[in-house]
C-alpha cells in the first residue's frame, strides 16, 4: 500500500495492544509526516486491542453467541481501512524516513532490574498523565457542549413546536442515519442503528454494544443482518475519548510533535469512524444466514 515500515509496525501492534504500540516505533516518531502521524492514530482509533475482545464478547454473548468470531475478524479488517481512510482524507505528500523499510520493534534493554523499573514507571507515569489530562479537558468540553446545545434545543422546540432531539447522540444519530443505509442496515433497523453507532463517537463503544445488545434482547431489531454488520460497525476505539488517550500517549514519548499530532487528530478520528464503517461494508458484503465463515 505503499505505506512506510514505521506506519505498517503500528497498525499491526494496534490489534494486540492498542495504544502502546506506540512504544514499537517510539524512535520514529520525531521525524514523521503528519500524513503518517495521522495514519498511527487513525489505525489506534479504528482497531480495538484483543485485550478487551473479551469485554466486548461478554456484553453481547448471551444474545449474540457468535460475536466472538466476527469481533475478531473486525478487529483484523480494520487495520487496512485504518491505512486505507487515512491516506484517502489526509494523503502522503512528504517521504517517510522508513518508506520501503522493514522497521524492527523498538525495546530498551536496560543494564539491571532496578534500572528497569526507574525507567518502566517513568515512562508509564509520563503516558499516565498526559492522557487523565487531556481526557479530563476533552470529555468536559464534550459535556460542556452537550449541556449547552440541551438548553438551546429546548427553546427551538418551543419556539418551533418541534421535538428534535438536540443533544450530541441525537444530532449524531441524525447525521449517521444516510451511513448507516450505505453499510446495509435495513430501513427498518436503521434509526436505532444510527443511534447506536452515533452515540459511539461521544459515549465509547461499550455504551453502544451495550445498547446494541439490549435492542437485540428486547426483539427491537427485526432483521439478524442489523445486528452482524453493527458489531463490525462499533469494533474500534473511534471517540473522542480515545482521541484523547492516543494524542496524550504519543506526545507523551514525543513532546516534540505535540503541535503535529494535535492538528491531525480530528481528522483521525474521522478516517477511524469511516474505517470501521467501511469494515462493516466488507461484512455486509459477505454476509449471508448460510455463511460458514460467518453464522
Amino acid at each position: 500500500m505503499k505505506i512506510s515500515g514505521a506506519e505498517a509496525l503500528c497498525a499491526a501492534g494496534n490489534i494486540f495492544v492498542g495504544v502502546e504500540s506506540a512504544f514499537t516505533i517510539k524512535p520514529y516518531i520525531q521525524k514523521m509526516t503528519r500524513s503518517e502521524l495521522c495514519t498511527i492514530l487513525t489505525a489506534g482509533m479504528a482497531t480495538v486491542a484483543s485485550n478487551v475482545l473479551a469485554l466486548y464478547v461478554f456484553t453481547l454473548y448471551s444474545q449474540f453467541p457468535s460475536i466472538a468470531g466476527h469481533l475478531i475478524s473486525a478487529s483484523f479488517l480494520s487495520a487496512p481501512a485504518a491505512l486505507v481512510m487515512s491516506k484517502i482524507l489526509f494523503p502522503e505528500t512528504g517521504t517517510p524516513k522508513t518508506l520501503g523499510k522493514v522497521v524492527d520493534i523498538h525495546y530498551e534493554k536496560d543494564a539491571n532490574l532496578f534500572e528497569a523499573i526507574i525507567n518502566g514507571a517513568t515512562s508509564g507515569i509520563k503516558v499516565v498523565f498526559s492522557i487523565v489530562a487531556l481526557l479530563i479537558a476533552v470529555l468536559g468540553l464534550v459535556a460542556l457542549i452537550d449541556l449547552a446545545l440541551g438548553g438551546l434545543g429546548s427553546e427551538l422546540n418551543i419556539w418551533m413546536g418541534t421535538s428534535i432531539d438536540w443533544s450530541l447522540k441525537g444530532l449524531l444519530g441524525y447525521l449517521f442515519y444516510p451511513l448507516t443505509l450505505i453499510i446495509g442496515i435495513p430501513v427498518e433497523d436503521a434509526k436505532i442503528i444510527s443511534q447506536i453507532i452515533g452515540e459511539r463517537i461521544i459515549l465509547t463503544e461499550v455504551a453502544s454494544y451495550q445498547d446494541l445488545a439490549a435492542a437485540i434482547s428486547n426483539n427491537t431489531l427485526i432483521h439478524a443482518r442489523s445486528a452482524v454488520v453493527t458489531s463490525y460497525a462499533l469494533c474500534g476505539f473511534a471517540h473522542v475519548a480515545s482521541m484523547a488517550i492516543f494524542v496524550g500517549g504519543i506526545t507523551a514519548l514525543a513532546p516534540e510533535r505535540t503541535a503535529a499530532v494535535s492538528s491531525v487528530a480530528f481528522k483521525a478520528l474521522i478516517a477511524a469512524t469511516l474505517a470501521c464503517l467501511l469494515t462493516a461494508c466488507i461484512a455486509g458484503t459477505f454476509f449471508t444466514n448460510t455463511s460458514i465463515l460467518l453464522g
